[in-house]
Protein backbone atom coordinates (compact mmCIF):
# COMPACT_ATOMS: atom_id res chain seq x y z
CA UNK A 1 0.00 0.00 0.00
CA UNK A 2 1.15 3.39 -1.22
CA UNK A 3 2.60 5.53 1.84
CA UNK A 4 0.20 7.89 1.28
CA UNK A 5 -2.62 5.66 1.58
CA UNK A 6 -1.23 4.48 4.71
CA UNK A 7 -1.35 8.15 6.24
CA UNK A 8 -4.74 8.55 5.13
CA UNK A 9 -5.94 4.99 6.44
CA UNK A 10 -4.18 6.07 10.17
CA UNK A 11 -5.75 9.30 10.20
CA UNK A 12 -9.28 7.99 9.80
CA UNK A 13 -10.59 7.47 13.11
CA UNK A 14 -10.40 11.01 13.70
CA UNK A 15 -11.41 11.85 10.80
CA UNK A 16 -15.16 9.73 11.21
CA UNK A 17 -14.67 11.27 14.77
CA UNK A 18 -15.20 14.78 13.30
CA UNK A 19 -18.47 13.59 10.98
CA UNK A 20 -20.89 15.68 12.59
CA UNK A 21 -21.91 18.66 10.65
CA UNK A 22 -25.73 19.45 10.04
CA UNK A 23 -27.22 17.94 6.80
CA UNK A 24 -30.28 20.29 6.87
CA UNK A 25 -33.55 19.04 5.05
CA UNK A 26 -32.81 22.50 2.91
CA UNK A 27 -30.02 20.60 1.63
CA UNK A 28 -32.05 17.52 0.78
CA UNK A 29 -34.60 18.78 -0.98
CA UNK A 30 -32.32 20.84 -3.31
CA UNK A 31 -30.79 17.86 -4.60
CA UNK A 32 -34.10 16.57 -5.00
CA UNK A 33 -35.44 19.09 -6.86
CA UNK A 34 -32.94 18.55 -9.61
CA UNK A 35 -35.21 15.36 -11.11
CA UNK A 36 -38.69 16.69 -9.60
CA UNK A 37 -38.77 18.86 -12.59
CA UNK A 38 -39.04 16.03 -15.27
CA UNK A 39 -42.53 15.71 -16.48
CA UNK A 40 -44.17 12.42 -15.20
CA UNK A 41 -45.42 11.77 -18.42
CA UNK A 42 -42.20 11.85 -20.88
CA UNK A 43 -40.60 9.33 -18.24
CA UNK A 44 -43.74 7.25 -18.16
CA UNK A 45 -43.20 6.36 -22.02
CA UNK A 46 -39.46 5.31 -22.06
CA UNK A 47 -38.25 1.92 -21.85
CA UNK A 48 -36.54 1.67 -18.17
CA UNK A 49 -33.31 2.27 -17.52
CA UNK A 50 -31.23 -0.92 -16.76
CA UNK A 51 -27.64 -0.04 -15.29
CA UNK A 52 -25.31 -2.57 -14.98
CA UNK A 53 -25.79 -6.06 -14.17
CA UNK A 54 -25.56 -6.90 -10.54
CA UNK A 55 -22.36 -8.85 -10.62
CA UNK A 56 -20.98 -5.53 -12.04
CA UNK A 57 -22.04 -3.50 -8.81
CA UNK A 58 -19.12 -3.98 -6.38
CA UNK A 59 -19.32 -3.10 -2.77
CA UNK A 60 -15.68 -2.46 -1.39
CA UNK A 61 -15.07 -3.94 1.79
CA UNK A 62 -12.52 -6.59 1.58
CA UNK A 63 -8.72 -6.84 -0.15
CA UNK A 64 -9.77 -8.08 -3.36
CA UNK A 65 -12.25 -5.88 -3.95
CA UNK A 66 -10.16 -3.24 -3.24
CA UNK A 67 -7.62 -4.04 -5.77
CA UNK A 68 -10.35 -4.51 -8.50
CA UNK A 69 -11.24 -1.38 -7.40
CA UNK A 70 -8.17 0.80 -7.60
CA UNK A 71 -7.14 -0.91 -10.99
CA UNK A 72 -10.50 -0.30 -12.96
CA UNK A 73 -10.46 3.17 -10.97
CA UNK A 74 -7.18 4.67 -11.48
CA UNK A 75 -7.21 3.62 -15.41
CA UNK A 76 -10.54 5.33 -16.11
CA UNK A 77 -10.68 8.86 -17.68
CA UNK A 78 -14.16 9.91 -16.33
CA UNK A 79 -15.82 8.23 -13.92
CA UNK A 80 -19.72 8.69 -12.02
CA UNK A 81 -19.49 10.04 -8.92
CA UNK A 82 -22.06 10.36 -6.59
CA UNK A 83 -22.50 9.98 -2.44
CA UNK A 84 -25.51 8.92 -0.20
CA UNK A 85 -26.03 9.90 3.25
CA UNK A 86 -28.56 9.19 5.67
CA UNK A 87 -31.23 12.14 5.50
CA UNK A 88 -32.60 14.07 8.60
CA UNK A 89 -36.24 15.03 9.19
CA UNK A 90 -35.50 17.77 11.98
CA UNK A 91 -33.95 20.92 11.53
CA UNK A 92 -30.40 20.75 13.63
CA UNK A 93 -30.19 17.19 12.99
CA UNK A 94 -26.90 15.66 12.32
CA UNK A 95 -26.47 13.73 9.43
CA UNK A 96 -22.86 12.47 9.67
CA UNK A 97 -22.80 12.26 6.15
CA UNK A 98 -21.61 11.07 4.12
CA UNK A 99 -22.29 7.37 4.33
CA UNK A 100 -21.04 5.78 0.79
CA UNK A 101 -19.42 7.14 -1.78
CA UNK A 102 -20.12 5.57 -5.59
CA UNK A 103 -17.85 5.76 -8.48
CA UNK A 104 -18.74 4.47 -12.11
CA UNK A 105 -16.36 2.95 -14.76
CA UNK A 106 -18.53 2.23 -18.19
CA UNK A 107 -18.94 -1.45 -17.39
CA UNK A 108 -18.55 -1.24 -13.32
CA UNK A 109 -20.00 0.64 -9.84
CA UNK A 110 -17.67 0.43 -6.64
CA UNK A 111 -19.93 1.40 -3.79
CA UNK A 112 -17.32 2.22 -0.79
CA UNK A 113 -18.80 2.41 2.68
CA UNK A 114 -17.49 5.32 4.63
CA UNK A 115 -16.90 2.91 7.62
CA UNK A 116 -14.48 0.98 5.57
CA UNK A 117 -11.34 3.19 6.15
CA UNK A 118 -8.55 0.73 4.80
CA UNK A 119 -10.87 0.23 0.97
CA UNK A 120 -11.66 4.04 1.31
CA UNK A 121 -8.96 5.28 0.52
CA UNK A 122 -9.06 3.68 -2.98
CA UNK A 123 -11.65 6.03 -3.36
CA UNK A 124 -9.89 8.66 -2.23
CA UNK A 125 -6.74 8.27 -4.58
CA UNK A 126 -9.43 8.22 -7.65
CA UNK A 127 -11.57 11.05 -6.15
CA UNK A 128 -8.46 13.09 -5.60
CA UNK A 129 -6.50 12.21 -9.17
CA UNK A 130 -6.00 15.02 -11.30
CA UNK A 131 -5.96 12.74 -14.29
CA UNK A 132 -9.49 11.31 -14.06
CA UNK A 133 -12.71 13.36 -14.45
CA UNK A 134 -15.44 12.77 -12.27
CA UNK A 135 -18.96 13.71 -13.64
CA UNK A 136 -22.44 13.86 -11.43
CA UNK A 137 -25.11 15.81 -11.00
CA UNK A 138 -25.69 18.83 -8.16
CA UNK A 139 -22.08 17.45 -6.56
CA UNK A 140 -21.70 21.00 -4.35
CA UNK A 141 -22.74 19.30 -0.99
CA UNK A 142 -21.07 16.03 -2.11
CA UNK A 143 -17.93 18.13 -2.49
CA UNK A 144 -18.52 19.70 0.63
CA UNK A 145 -18.95 17.03 2.92
CA UNK A 146 -16.35 15.03 1.65
CA UNK A 147 -13.50 17.95 2.13
CA UNK A 148 -14.91 18.83 5.90
CA UNK A 149 -15.56 15.19 6.90
CA UNK A 150 -13.65 12.87 5.27
CA UNK A 151 -10.22 14.76 4.26
CA UNK A 152 -11.17 14.04 0.66
CA UNK A 153 -10.42 16.68 -1.67
CA UNK A 154 -12.25 16.06 -5.06
CA UNK A 155 -10.19 17.30 -8.30
CA UNK A 156 -11.20 17.32 -11.68
CA UNK A 157 -14.71 17.56 -10.61
CA UNK A 158 -18.01 18.54 -13.49
CA UNK A 159 -21.18 19.40 -12.20
CA UNK A 160 -23.24 17.69 -14.89
CA UNK A 161 -26.51 19.82 -13.16
CA UNK A 162 -24.91 23.10 -14.21
CA UNK A 163 -22.89 21.93 -17.25
CA UNK A 164 -26.27 20.36 -19.12
CA UNK A 165 -28.29 23.44 -18.03
CA UNK A 166 -30.35 24.35 -21.07
CA UNK A 167 -31.47 27.58 -19.74
CA UNK A 168 -30.35 29.86 -16.80
CA UNK A 169 -31.59 28.79 -13.33
CA UNK A 170 -32.60 25.11 -14.32
CA UNK A 171 -30.53 22.80 -13.97
CA UNK A 172 -30.52 19.15 -15.40
CA UNK A 173 -31.29 16.56 -12.90
CA UNK A 174 -30.09 12.55 -13.95
CA UNK A 175 -34.14 11.74 -14.63
CA UNK A 176 -33.62 14.52 -17.06
CA UNK A 177 -30.77 13.54 -18.39
CA UNK A 178 -30.90 10.11 -18.96
CA UNK A 179 -34.19 10.89 -20.58
CA UNK A 180 -32.95 13.45 -22.75
CA UNK A 181 -29.65 11.95 -24.23
CA UNK A 182 -29.78 7.83 -23.49
CA UNK A 183 -34.06 7.69 -24.05
CA UNK A 184 -34.60 5.88 -20.67
CA UNK A 185 -36.46 6.53 -17.78
CA UNK A 186 -34.34 6.24 -14.56
CA UNK A 187 -36.35 5.51 -11.16
CA UNK A 188 -35.34 7.44 -8.64
CA UNK A 189 -37.51 6.37 -5.49
CA UNK A 190 -37.84 8.80 -2.68
CA UNK A 191 -37.89 6.03 -0.29
CA UNK A 192 -34.56 4.32 -1.10
CA UNK A 193 -32.91 7.84 -1.42
CA UNK A 194 -34.72 8.76 2.21
CA UNK A 195 -33.27 5.33 3.82
CA UNK A 196 -30.96 5.07 5.75
CA UNK A 197 -27.74 4.64 4.02
CA UNK A 198 -25.56 4.40 7.36
CA UNK A 199 -26.76 0.83 8.25
CA UNK A 200 -25.05 -2.06 6.96
CA UNK A 201 -25.55 -4.61 5.19
CA UNK A 202 -26.68 -2.18 2.29
CA UNK A 203 -30.64 -3.50 0.85
CA UNK A 204 -30.86 -4.43 -2.44
CA UNK A 205 -32.04 -1.36 -3.40
CA UNK A 206 -30.04 0.89 -1.96
CA UNK A 207 -26.76 -1.06 -3.79
CA UNK A 208 -29.11 -0.75 -6.97
CA UNK A 209 -30.40 2.93 -6.27
CA UNK A 210 -26.68 4.01 -5.64
CA UNK A 211 -25.16 2.26 -8.39
CA UNK A 212 -27.57 3.89 -11.24
CA UNK A 213 -27.24 7.19 -9.83
CA UNK A 214 -22.96 6.61 -10.43
CA UNK A 215 -23.33 5.25 -13.36
CA UNK A 216 -25.77 7.13 -15.07
CA UNK A 217 -24.08 10.37 -14.58
CA UNK A 218 -20.94 8.63 -16.82
CA UNK A 219 -23.16 7.45 -19.61
CA UNK A 220 -25.02 11.03 -20.37
CA UNK A 221 -21.84 12.74 -19.97
CA UNK A 222 -20.25 10.72 -22.28
CA UNK A 223 -23.82 11.26 -24.94
CA UNK A 224 -24.02 14.95 -24.46
CA UNK A 225 -20.18 15.73 -25.38
CA UNK A 226 -20.57 13.07 -28.32
CA UNK A 227 -23.56 15.84 -29.33
CA UNK A 228 -22.14 18.49 -28.09
CA UNK A 229 -18.68 17.46 -30.31
CA UNK A 230 -20.81 16.67 -33.56
CA UNK A 231 -19.85 18.58 -36.61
Amino acid sequence: MPQKIRSYVANMPCIIGRMSSTFTDQQESAHAELDEAVPATLVAALPAYQGVSAARIHIVTNEAAAERAQQALLAADVLGFDTESRPTFVKGQSSGGPHLIQLATDDQVFLFPVMDPVYLATAKAALEAQHILKVGFGLGDDQSRLRTRLAIHPANILDLARAMRERKGSDMGAKGAAARFLGMALQKSKKTSTSNWSLAPLSERQIRYAADDAHVALLTYRRWLALKNKP
